[in-house]
């Protein structure tokens, strides 16, 4: 159950990443406020999957799966660039989440 809990922190942490620029530098209230909510309820989550993970597995894997999925939603909905690299890169992320899962 605490790896469900973990995956739904990290995807809570992709879309507060994709809810701070709405916030035009947290001038505007509602989007700040989602912005907050969201930033608010993936530490939660965080921190209930650290109740029985490993807190240096569960924050490694939580930061790898907002990383992944802040590059994919910024090339998809924002043109951010995709390369060979950032392909690798974010293989070489998954990889790692994937490894630290198996391996716990």
């Amino acid at each position: 159950m605490s790896w469900l809990v973990l995956l739904l922190a990290g995807l809570v942490e992709v879309a507060w990443s994709q809810s701070i620029r709405p916030t035009h530098n947290f001038t505007r209230p509602v989007p700040t406020l989602v912005c907050l909510v969201l930033m608010a309820a993936a530490v939660w989550l965080l921190s209930q999957a650290m109740n029985t993970l490993p807190v240096g597995t569960a924050y490694a894997v939580f930061t790898g799966i907002g990383a992944v999925g802040a590059i994919v939603l910024g090339a998809v909905l924002h043109d951010d660039p995709v390369s060979v690299g950032r392909i690798a890169a974010l293989a070489l992320i998954v990889g790692g989440i994937v490894l630290a899962r198996v391996t716990s």
